[in-house]
């Protein structure tokens, strides 16, 4: 297994003494957890004991909850991203990032918060194609998007090309076959991962999407066919973006040893 990317850096950083050996005992240990009064545990090793970003769900916390939480993480590690935030949630973390002096990248799309000390993301070289069925797949998508740019890939991306006009994806596939590994996002009837899967020679991540309506509507019937798949493809839960997105880097990452 190749040695996780962020653990060789911090000891390249170490042995070049841009690093104390104390704080890079710490940052190794991986298992640094910060309290945010009572609220919260922040698990700061997550990077370095998993690979992932540390993510914070917005969904259930109120604004100032929030603000509290995702402040508290950027200013401890750096970075923080958050996921499903409303648009009330998102002014209070833009209005205390500001006062904390912490850049704020919006990603309305996905309804994705990244909060950080200015510091830039990673650059691994893994490739992540995100493709999705239709207009209404796209947010989910953004969710996964967001996830794999802040794990180091670089993310392409068709939309809208999904197998109600099937012409249309044969020219998006061709703009992606840099890829590593590809997410695809579909409600409906879901089929659009399993058509990917059999002309692309690369992993591919079928993710369902909570459109749709009816019998078996909400995404139901997208998970079904997803995991009844003739083609060889892995499958997250409905609307899954994170996890999708997540998993994809690091496929990627792995792929071009980071």
């Amino acid at each position: 297994m190749p040695a996780n990317s962020r653990l060789r850096d911090l000891l390249e950083r170490y042995r070049a003494g841009e690093v104390s050996l104390d704080a890079a005992a710490q940052e190794i240990e991986g298992l640094r957890l910060e309290a945010v009064g009572e609220l919260a545990q922040i698990d700061l090793g997550r990077p370095v004991r998993c690979g992932l970003p540390e993510a914070v769900l917005a969904e259930g916390k109120s604004a100032a909850q929030l603000a509290a939480i995702v402040v508290s993480h950027a200013r401890a590690a750096g970075r923080c991203i958050a996921t499903r935030v409303r648009p009330e949630q998102a002014e209070a973390v833009r209005c205390a990032a500001g006062e904390a002096g912490l850049v704020l990248e919006e990603r309305p799309g996905g309804g994705v918060l990244i909060v950080s000390d200015g510091r830039p993301r990673p650059r691994t070289g893994g490739i992540v194609a995100v493709v999705t069925a239709g207009t209404s797949d796209i947010p989910v998508a953004e969710e996964a998007r967001a996830v794999a740019e802040e794990m180091g890939c670089t993310v392409l991306c068709a939309y809208d090309v999904g197998a109600a006009g099937i012409h249309r994806l044969f020219p998006a596939i061709r703009s992606l076959l840099g890829a590593h590994v590809f997410v695809v996002a579909a409600g409906r009837e879901g089929t659009l991962p399993a058509v990917v899967a059999g002309l692309v020679d690369r992993p591919v991540i079928g993710v369902p999407v909570s459109t749709g309506y009816g019998h078996l509507g909400g995404g139901e019937a997208a998970l079904g066919s997803m995991l009844q798949s003739c083609s060889v493809i892995a499958v997250v839960n409905i609307d899954a973006g994170f996890v999708a997105g997540a998993f994809a880097a690091r496929v990627a990452n792995q792929a071009v040893g980071a």
